[in-house]
């Protein structure tokens, strides 16, 4: 994948990121055989653990500097907050949120396992996508499909922040300018995934 935030720098981060932070962790016992498969696997309640090269990519493209406060959406297995947590390391800091209150805890669990004290995985709140309380975050993760862009979202950018978030089949990078300025949005490829999803 090409992209004007992915470097060969920024490549080897996330490649050294998912050898250290290892896939099987994040999968239940029945799919842990098959972590080495390049796809998509089920977890329950039809959320799945994501394709290792679609997670690689959409870290890529989100080009997380060490030390940043990062909000994992999605968080599914806690898999993509414990790699985000290798990411930023321990001065930085990051949330992720799972909408399904029974794989939030058992994600939680294996962010705990993973001994990175700065990343933590909670169940989502009940009125709102993301976390405004704590905003703004320096990345936003997001690992379900939205039919627009989330603007919600958007507005919990830091000056300077960017966002990676599949919308309607694409995968869409928006940056927010550190002067101030409108966010920029740009496209990068064809993905499939669940449904970003709120509770009434």
């Amino acid at each position: 994948m090409s992209s004007a935030s992915s470097t060969p720098d920024s490549s080897r981060r996330v490649a050294d990121a998912m050898k250290a932070v290892r896939r099987e962790g994040f999968l239940t016992e029945e799919q842990r055989g098959n972590a080495g498969r390049d796809a998509p696997l089920p977890l329950w309640d039809g959320q799945t653990n994501s394709q290792p090269t679609t997670v690689s990519n959409m870290l890529e493209l989100l080009a997380v500097p060490t030390g940043a406060k990062v909000l994992d959406v999605g968080a599914g297995s806690g898999w993509t907050t414990a790699l985000l947590a290798h990411l930023v390391g321990s001065t930085g800091s990051v949330l992720g949120l799972e909408i399904v209150p029974d794989l939030a805890r058992w994600g939680a669990a294996n962010v705990e396992a993973s001994q990175q004290s700065w990343a933590r995985l909670e169940v989502a709140d009940a009125d709102e996508v993301g976390r405004a309380a704590e905003a703004p975050y320096d990345r936003i993760l997001v690992s379900a499909m939205a039919t627009t862009l989330p603007l919600y979202l958007v507005d919990q950018l830091a000056p300077g922040g960017v966002m990676v978030v599949p919308v309607d089949g694409r995968m869409i990078r928006v940056e927010r300018p550190a002067d101030g300025g409108p966010p920029t949005r740009t496209e990068h490829g064809f993905y499939r995934f669940v449904p970003l999803v709120t509770r009434d």
